[in-house]
């Protein structure tokens, strides 16, 4: 149990400095660039989740250091993918009810452009969960 609490610790340390990795690419890439924060978002998710990798298995997982490191990185690649899924939808369907909530207030309107920041703040805690159960059961040697 308290391998587990420091895993989680250090888990929580690890996705936080990928949180404003994340995050300030994105809003880097959306409020510099002009790129569109759905693709702005993808861009920034991708580039945290390879320090993410690097990171969870030098300091968080006990890796398995004899395990193919190209089938445990493509298994890692493989779980990414399904939480930039999740991250994409939640994006998605949050800003677009968000502006749409705030479109409708007319003291929140001019607001309504910066709903995928907060957004983006709900998603990756969806994902945080779901990476640190996925990658505890995958990538940590048993």
């Amino acid at each position: 149990m308290k391998k587990l609490f420091g895993q989680i610790i250090k888990f929580g340390a690890v996705g936080f400095l990928c949180f404003f990795i994340d995050y300030f690419i994105m809003v880097a890439l959306t409020e510099l660039a002009g790129i569109p924060s759905f693709v702005s978002s993808a861009c920034s998710y991708t580039i945290s989740t390879v320090v993410n990798y690097i990171l969870s298995i030098t300091v968080v997982f006990d890796a398995d250091k004899e395990a193919n490191k190209t089938a445990q990185f493509a298994v890692f690649v493989i779980l990414s993918l399904i939480g930039l899924g999740i991250n994409q939808l939640m994006m998605w369907a949050g800003t677009s009810w968000l502006e749409g909530l705030m479109g409708r207030n007319s003291a929140l309107a001019a607001y309504a452009r910066y709903a995928y920041m907060v957004v983006k703040i709900f998603a990756t805690a969806v994902v945080m969960v779901y990476n640190f159960i996925t990658r505890k059961i995958f990538i940590e040697k048993h």
